[in-house]
């Protein structure tokens, strides 16, 4: 359990830490495009990326 744990916190650094380091500029427009949104919207945004982050996991842990 904690194995898995840490490859998935480690996983989600790398790709946070790609987009950092290749597209910094992107990152910050994608901020301030999430700054104009409502914060009911943003809300919204934030459960379905975590409803799609458990599908997900949930289809690789069944494979």
């Amino acid at each position: 359990m904690i194995e898995t744990t840490l490859l998935a916190l480690g996983l989600v650094l790398i790709v946070e830490g790609l987009v950092y380091a290749l597209a910094p500029s992107l990152v910050e427009q994608l901020l301030e495009a999430l700054r104009a949104l409502p914060v009911a919207m943003r809300r919204n945004l934030g459960l379905a990326a975590l409803a799609i982050g458990v599908i997900l996991v949930w289809a690789a842990k069944s494979l």
